[in-house]
């Protein structure tokens, strides 16, 4: 056992931890699972294909951007969100690496 409870978290930890949370719900686990590979989809399709009202809808995927996995971008009136995979391979990678130098 590493002696030092008390240690400082790694910094990116505290990133991978907020995507760890925003992945935690099943609502926002679905809304990530709507998109095809590479694909932007508007707020108003994700609203669509979803069973919970727009406003809700709305609140997860500030969630799922505040956290980093989706980025977003408004364009006219639409505001298109995408999956942040770079972002999302960094955070995951992090976890594999502490795992196998762990073990």
């Amino acid at each position: 056992m590493k002696p030092n409870y008390s240690q400082a978290i790694p910094p990116q930890w505290n990133a991978m931890s907020k995507v760890f949370v925003a992945l935690g719900d099943e609502h926002r686990q679905r809304i990530l699972l709507l998109f095809e590979p590479g694909e932007r989809l508007t707020v108003g399709q994700i609203a669509d294909a979803s069973t919970l009202s727009r406003p809700t809808v709305s609140h997860h995927l500030k969630i799922l951007r505040e956290a980093g996995v989706l980025q977003s971008e408004k364009q006219g009136k639409e505001v298109y969100c995408w999956i942040n995979k770079a972002f999302l391979e960094e955070s995951l990678s992090a976890v594999l690496t502490y795992l196998r130098e762990a073990t």
